[in-house]
Order: C-alpha cells, then sequence, then structure tokens
C-alpha cells in the first residue's frame, strides 16, 4: 500500500500510540501537580482570574487528546524529509517542556523557573504549529486550543510569580 493511500485510511494503533504518549506525559505531570494543589499552590496569591482547581485536569485532558491527534494526523503522512524530522523534534521538545514545567511549579515550587519554562513552552507551540502545518492544515489547527491555554497560563504563573515575590 503506498503512502498516499494509508495516510487516508485511519490506523488505530499508531493513533493509540499517540494518544498513549500525550496522555501518559499528562498522568505523570500529574503525579508531581496532584499532591501540591491542596498543599503549597494553596497557599499561594493568586489573581482573581484563577479557574477553579477542578477545570486544570479538564482542560488538559482535553489539550493532550487535541495534541494526540495533531500529531497522529502528521505522523500518517509522515516521509523522510529534514522537514518531517525538524517537525518530530520540535513535537518532542514542546512536550518535554510541558512536563517539565509541572515538576518545577509545583515539585520544585519554582515559580520564576517555571515562568522561563513555560515562555519556552509557548515559542514551541507556535513552531510546532507551523511545522505541522507543511503536513495537515487540521493538525495545525488542533494546536491552536493548545497555544491560547498555555497563553492564559503563562499570564497566571507570571501573576502568581508578582504576587508572591
Amino acid at each position: 500500500m503506498s503512502t498516499a493511500a494509508s495516510a487516508k485510511r485511519f490506523q488505530l494503533v499508531p493513533f493509540i500510540i499517540s494518544l498513549g504518549i500525550t496522555l501518559g506525559i499528562g498522568f505523570v505531570a500529574s503525579v508531581f501537580t496532584r499532591p501540591e494543589i491542596e498543599g503549597w499552590y494553596a497557599t499561594l496569591k493568586k489573581p482573581i482570574f484563577v479557574p477553579p482547581n477542578w477545570a486544570f485536569p479538564v482542560a488538559w485532558t482535553i489539550l493532550y487528546i487535541l495534541i494526540a491527534i495533531s500529531a497522529y494526523l502528521v505522523w500518517v503522512k509522515r516521509d523522510n524529509s529534514q522537514a518531517y524530522k525538524t517537525a518530530v523534534v520540535i513535537y518532542c521538545l514542546q512536550l518535554a517542556f510541558n512536563f517539565a514545567w509541572s515538576i518545577v511549579f509545583f515539585g520544585m515550587h519554582q515559580i520564576f523557573g517555571a515562568l522561563l519554562i513555560i515562555i519556552g513552552l509557548l515559542v514551541l507551540i507556535i513552531f510546532n504549529i507551523s511545522w505541522f502545518h507543511r503536513y495537515s492544515k487540521t493538525a495545525a489547527y488542533l494546536l491552536v486550543p493548545y497555544l491560547l491555554w498555555a497563553s492564559f497560563a503563562t499570564l497566571l504563573n507570571l501573576s502568581i510569580f508578582v504576587f508572591n515575590k
């Protein structure tokens, strides 16, 4: 079967792998986050626009699913080009920064360090959207809610930093 034909047909195993990777990263990150919600995080001064605690796992689960679908859409159109390799590296880097943020903010209680990481994450998400767009417009558009939420999270992180200096 040609690559073009296989790209048109849904492939369950790669989809499950993509979903497993992104949800797995989110789950492992939550191991650092959950214990701190009622403890350290509760003691921080936060802006009035902070969402309720229950909203974060809901939002992130939806976002991780969108990220996984986006990655799957690009994976099925993979080739051996340098562009594809670059797209994969950027995708992996943004996942690493996403994961690192939880460890630094919640695990290490480093609000400023987390702010630096999330700013880097924003840049990587923008690059990710740009590189995925070369393979699938839908894949790129699926990452826009992630960019918007990460932008909001950056403002929240900055506010928490300023309020708790």
